[in-house]
C-alpha cells in the first residue's frame, strides 16, 4: 500500500562535498579575497584545506568554471575572472526616480525572480532557508518599530536569490540595488503613501506567501506568489500614474 508524504515530512537533501567547496570558493571570489586575475591555490593546497579528495576539488572548480567565475589554464592553474557584477554594475547607475524606471526594474525584476523563487525552492539547504526567514523576521521588526525597511526588504529578495545556488541571480539583483526597493526611505520612490505601515504590512503579506511556498519545497506555488508580490507591484505604480493624471491641473505640474 501505497504511503503519502506531505511537505513537512520531506527529508532535507545534504550538500555534496563538492558543493561546499564551490560555496566557499565562490564566496571568496565574490567578496573579493580573491581578485580578478589571481591565481587560486593549487589543487593540493585546496584538498589540505578542505579536507576533500582531489576529484572533490576538480569538480567543484568545473562548476565555478561554468558559472564564469575562474578559468583553469593548461599548465599554469586556475584563476579568477572578471566577475559579473562588475559587468552589470552600470546598471545601477540608469535608476532614475520616474515612475517609468520603476516599472522598467519591476519587469525584470519579473524575469529574473520568478524562476528563482522556483529553484530556491527545490535547491536552498538549512542555511539558505534559514536566511530568507531571518530577512523576512527583520522586515516584520522594522515595522513594529517604525523604522526603514527597504534593506531588510532587499535581503529577503537576495537570499532567495542566493538559495539558487546559481549566482548570476544575485549579481542582477545586486546589480539593480537597494534603490530597486520602493518602500526604503532612500529609494528615489519612497513616497509617503508606500512608507505607511499599512503599505508596508501589505507586502509582509505578499512575502509570507513566498517564504511558505519555498518552504514547502513547492516551485510552482513559488513561481506564483513570487509573481502576484511583484505584478502586485507594478499595479501600485500604475495606480500613481492614475492618481498623478487626476491631480493635474493646467499649468501645475504633478512631480
Amino acid at each position: 500500500m501505497a504511503t503519502d508524504f506531505t511537505a513537512d515530512m520531506r527529508i532535507e537533501r545534504r550538500p555534496k562535498l563538492s558543493e561546499r567547496v564551490v560555496a566557499a570558493l565562490r564566496a571568496q571570489v565574490l567578496s573579493g579575497e580573491f581578485p580578478v586575475g589571481q591565481k587560486l591555490p593549487t589543487e593540493t593546497q585546496m584538498t589540505e584545506a578542505f579536507g576533500v579528495s582531489r576529484t572533490v576539488i576538480r569538480e567543484a572548480i568545473a562548476t565555478l568554471a561554468a558559472d564564469g567565475l575562474v578559468e583553469p589554464r593548461q599548465g599554469a592553474g586556475v584563476f579568477v575572472l572578471e566577475r559579473p557584477t562588475q559587468a552589470f554594475s552600470s546598471l545601477n547607475l540608469e535608476i532614475g526616480n520616474k515612475i517609468s524606471h520603476a516599472l522598467n526594474v519591476l519587469e525584470v525584476r519579473l524575469g529574473i525572480e520568478i524562476e528563482s523563487a522556483a529553484l530556491a525552492s527545490i535547491r536552498r539547504n538549512g542555511a539558505q532557508l534559514a536566511e530568507i526567514q531571518e530577512a523576512f523576521f527583520e522586515f516584520d521588526r522594522l515595522i513594529g518599530v517604525g523604522e526603514a525597511t527597504g534593506k531588510s526588504d532587499f535581503a529577503f529578495h537576495r537570499a532567495i536569490a542566493a538559495a539558487t545556488n546559481n549566482p548570476f541571480y544575485v549579481d542582477v539583483l545586486e546589480a539593480l540595488g537597494t534603490r530597486a526597493i520602493p518602500c526604503d526611505v532612500t529609494s528615489p520612490w519612497g513616497t509617503d503613501s508606500v512608507l505607511t505601515r499599512e503599505y508596508q504590512e501589505g507586502l509582509q503579506q505578499e512575502h509570507l506567501a513566498i517564504l511558505r511556498a519555498i518552504s514547502s519545497g513547492d516551485p510552482d506555488a513559488a513561481r506564483t506568489t513570487m509573481r502576484m508580490h511583484l505584478s502586485a507591484s507594478q499595479q501600485r505604480y500604475r495606480a500613481r500614474l492614475s492618481d498623478q493624471q487626476a491631480d493635474y491641473s493646467f499649468g501645475r505640474t504633478t512631480p
